[in-house]
């Protein structure tokens, strides 16, 4: 949810801040500016509603000078996305980008009024340069002024500050939202994360929370959330692992989805050898009462997926919670419980917080993260990489499949540890989980049939997703799937509860896409189907081929997958759920990659 740079260079930055702003177009936004200081001292910015191409575009007929800026890409929370409330903001002789929410700008904004200073946006972000133009005004150095505007600040940040005259300083604060920090050779470079950062230097810095730093093209310094100087360690950062393009796909998303067999073989690889499950030292399941599953959109269906396996492997009773509510209803958690936070970023705000919520009252907290060095994998006392490498498109799909494998590891180390299944049953269950990338590769040619089915799947003003089982959950993704990237209502039930209210809704215009293995579910999976089908649905059934010759006739149309996986099936279901929703928004020629109003990493809450 919005991206930040900064750089301190020997070159004309404005080209350099567009392009690292390129490779933070995946975090979701609808404006971008960016602000530089020339050679004279003079400081100025271009800003654009839109795409980067809009930035482009003005720097081209009005240029930007300066070997020193900083670049942003906004994703609208106060105000609309208009040019007057795109980053950065500007007051007098301050520049500010910014990335989070100011929760308190309103009372900030109250005591500027009285000393006569007015707005010009409709922002938070606004308040902290005009706070800190004031703070210069009362005769404060830059870093003073922006200390006295930090200490104000209620809510989470993370924040670069730019001042006229000063073309060999950057001052950068984070609080809640990630800020990086690169070194480079006689320049420096700050970031929302190492991504931006990778075309300029593998050596990288992250910022605690709390911390704010000067930088200058000799280096930096930082102090602490008490004001204390401090340090920070360098990390070597792998260059190629940051790649960011479409490797001749149409969308990164395509891509994406094309990588699940091999990421998940690496998943496999890494926390599988022979028929032994490799985790961290310290985590024995036998030692606990509960798991705690907690995550946001699509993480969480993951660890809805993950609760059955828990529950049915592993006889370990799992709660499952959506992070942006866990802690406002004061869950009472065991001394006992494993507390798991999922994020693809690492980062999600909701999901940070509700970590912390548990922190103190769990026997452990574990965070399954795609991000080794973020605040989750850090501040959780163990971390899990879910090693899906980098994913683009704000729609998650190799990202979710990762998880559900690392949550598959887990389930099965929990009914080993507690004496649910034995070694032969869990090498049986390891050769079932084993199998999936090969399946994997073999579902990935329904995407011509999704394709076709997708066509009047586009058509649609509604559609239901049906699962029973471990397959709910999916089916609850690929309605979500559905609405993110093609803009049609889609809902996910299970299928018994069809009856239950939202039978309602069938009729000749709405297709019902039904999940159903052939499986101990499927009879009764496929009994709600021609509920469906008795009052005119349009059903596209989703199964294996012995499951779709068992349905009969009926169906408007089928896709069949591959038989295998055991109860690891749903992750091999989640491929065409991925593929409809791709093709329709296709279809419907919406941006698939970055769909309207969604950020790929939700920092703020």
């Amino acid at each position: 949810m919005c991206g930040i740079i900064g750089i301190l260079g020997n070159h004309e930055v404005s080209p350099q801040l567009v392009d690292a702003l390129k490779r933070l177009e995946y975090r979701g936004y609808d404006s971008a500016g960016v602000a530089t200081v020339d050679a004279s001292g003079r400081l100025d910015r271009r800003r654009a509603v839109g795409k980067l191409v809009n930035l482009s575009d003005a720097l081209v007929h009005d240029p930007l000078p300066g070997h020193a800026g900083i670049g942003h890409t906004r994703w609208a929370t106060h105000g609309a996305a208009t040019q007057v409330n795109a980053h950065p903001h500007r007051s007098g002789p301050v520049a500010v980008v910014h990335n989070g929410i100011i929760e308190n700008f309103r009372e900030l904004r109250a005591e500027l009024a009285e000393l006569g200073v007015a707005p010009e946006s409709d922002t938070d972000t606004e308040t902290v340069a005009l706070w800190t133009a004031h703070h210069l005004d009362q005769g404060m150095t830059p870093l003073e002024a922006a200390r006295a505007t930090l200490a104000r600040l209620q809510g989470a940040f993370a924040l670069a500050f730019l001042f006229d005259g000063e073309g060999d300083m950057l001052i950068a604060a984070r609080k809640g939202s990630p800020l990086a920090i690169g070194h480079g050779t006689g320049e420096m470079f700050l970031g929302s994360d190492a991504v931006a950062l990778a075309p300029f230097t593998d050596q990288i810095t992250y910022l605690e929370d709390g911390d704010h730093a000067l930088l200058t093209r000799t280096g930096m310094q930082v102090w602490d959330a008490e004001g204390q100087q401090t340090h920070r360690p360098v990390s070597r950062i792998d260059v190629g692992a940051t790649v960011v393009d479409k490797g001749g796909y149409r969308h990164f998303m395509a891509k994406e989805i094309a990588e699940q067999p091999a990421v998940i073989g690496d998943v496999l690889t890494h926390y599988v050898k022979g028929d032994r499950i490799v985790l961290p030292e310290g985590l024995d399941f036998a030692a606990l009462d509960r798991v705690t599953l907690v995550g946001c959109g699509t993480a969480h269906l993951a660890g809805h997926v993950a609760k059955y396996w828990f529950e049915q492997l592993a006889g370990l009773p799992c709660d499952i919670d959506v992070a942006s509510e866990f802690r406002y209803r004061e869950p009472p958690l065991s001394d006992r419980s494993l507390f798991v936070a999922i994020s693809q970023s690492g980062e999600t705000a909701d999901t940070l917080a509700a970590l912390h919520y548990a922190r103190g009252r769990v026997a452990r907290t574990l965070g399954l993260v795609n991000v080794g060095t973020s605040a989750i994998a850090r501040d959780a006392d163990m971390a899990l990489p879910t090693r899906a490498g980098i994913e683009v498109s704000v729609a998650s799909s190799k990202a979710f499949t990762c998880q559900l494998a690392v949550l598959a590891v887990l389930a099965l180390k929990a009914a080993h540890d507690r004496g649910r299944i034995d070694d032969a049953a869990l090498a049986a269950h390891l050769r079932d989980l084993r199998a999936v990338p090969a399946l994997l590769s073999q579902a990935l040619a329904l995407s011509d049939e999704c394709r076709v089915q997708a066509e009047w799947l586009a058509q649609a003003r509604d559609v239901l997703y049906l699962g029973r089982g471990a397959l709910y959950p999916v089916a609850l993704e690929g309605a979500l799937k559905l609405k993110e990237l093609s803009y049609i209502h889609a809902e996910g039930y299970a299928s018994g509860e069809l009856k239950h209210g939202p039978i309602a809704l069938i009729d000749g215009d709405v297709p019902v896409v039904v999940l159903a293995p052939h499986d101990a579910l499927f009879d009764k999976t496929i009994s709600n189907m021609q509920e469906v089908m008795a009052r005119h649905g349009r059903v596209l059934l989703i199964s294996d081929t012995a499951g779709i010759a068992a349905a009969g006739e009926g169906v408007t149309a089928s896709l069949a997958l591959p038989q295998g996986g055991g109860v690891f099936q749903p992750i091999l279901y989640a491929v065409p759920m991925q593929y409809l929703a791709y093709h329709t928004a296709v279809a419907k020629g919406t941006d698939v990659d970055q769909p309207r109003n969604l950020a790929k990493s939700v920092t703020v809450e």
